[in-house]
């Protein structure tokens, strides 16, 4: 007989792959609007179109009353490192190619393996935790240590900026579990997006009209401080679509990472890597350097076997009491 817990670890499994389809939709979508649009309205229009959708999701969770907490704090702290989290993610895909960014954020099932130790309590043997180190090489060799920034052609801050969000990431979905029991998916997407459209409009507020952006040369910059300027009719189905996405993106990870625990859920995340690739090359042109395809191939098979040996450990005890 399969019992409830196993359930819901199919469950969340399903949710977890479905919300990352929607992510590397909507990196693609986010990487063709960099161009011409600043990052904070990006994710001002995005943030508001899916807000909308995590309300009416909130209505089959027991309505407004699930938004009350007695740990408002937390929520904050948690909608904030996703903040973090996007922002460093988005600002790397304005000039990096898309399976590089994606790779180098996948650094975040490694952090999440690591920092359940602490936060959550959870035992990682020294084998798992040698393949999370084996993971970690793969991250390095896409920083190409050996390179120069002229030969790079993009600076070592850039670079870093996926792992920092990997990082903040890794944060925001352990207390996703954490704060779970107590919170319906739909209201931890809704202080997610709240959290968006605060900060974004904070950046709007400051540099809204532009004055901040640099004349040329460095396109992270440019693509943070640029003005904000009205969409035009076919970017106008472009946000719409990026909205729709992002509710569909908070709910199922936040219901993902509630129902079953982070070690089981994340390893599933890395089907992010081929899709990012093969975004990248359809609408991009862009495919991997030797550099990139070895830090997934490392990262992957780091990832995997941590997952399997979890399920392994998982049902141990199991066997011994049968």
């Amino acid at each position: 007989m399969t019992d409830a817990k196993h359930n819901r670890a199919g469950l969340a499994i399903g949710f977890v792959l479905f919300g990352v389809l929607a992510i590397s939709i909507n990196d693609m979508l986010i990487k063709q609007l960099s161009g011409g649009y600043p990052l904070h309205q990006i994710v001002f229009l995005r943030s508001a179109i899916a807000l909308l959708f995590s309300l009416v999701f909130l209505q089959f969770e027991g309505g407004f009353a699930a938004l009350r907490t007695d740990v408002p704090l937390q929520h904050l702290l948690r909608g904030l490192l996703i903040v973090v989290a996007n922002m460093t993610f988005f600002l790397a895909l304005g000039v990096l190619p898309l399976a590089d960014v994606t790779a180098l954020f996948f650094a975040a099932p490694l952090f999440i393996t690591l920092l359940s130790i602490p936060i959550l309590g959870e035992r990682v043997g020294p084998v798992r935790l040698t393949a999370v180190v084996i993971g970690f090489v793969g991250v390095l060799i896409m920083q190409r240590p050996w390179q120069g920034e002229d030969t790079l052609m993009v600076s070592r801050v850039v670079l870093m900026l996926p792992v920092l969000a990997a990082l903040a990431y890794a944060l925001n979905q352990l207390m996703t579990r954490r704060l779970g029991a107590k919170a319906p998916a739909a209201a931890l997407a809704i202080y997610i997006q709240v959290s968006f459209l605060v900060v974004s409009v904070a950046f709007f507020l400051a540099a809204g009209d532009g004055r901040f952006a640099p004349e040329g040369g460095n396109a992270t910059l440019q693509f943070l401080l640029r003005a904000w300027i009205w969409p035009t009719p076919d970017d106008m189905w472009v946000f719409i679509g990026l909205g729709v996405n992002g509710g569909f993106i908070g709910y199922s990870l936040s219901q993902a990472y509630r129902l079953a625990d982070a070690a089981t859920v994340a390893p599933f995340e890395y089907i992010g890597l081929p899709l990012a690739v093969l975004w990248g090359y359809l609408f991009f042109g862009d495919l991997p350097t030797w550099e990139v395809w070895t830090g997934i191939a490392l990262i992957i098979a780091s990832g995997l076997f941590v997952f399997f040996r979890e399920r392994t450990e998982a049902r141990r005890p199991v066997a011994r009491n049968g």
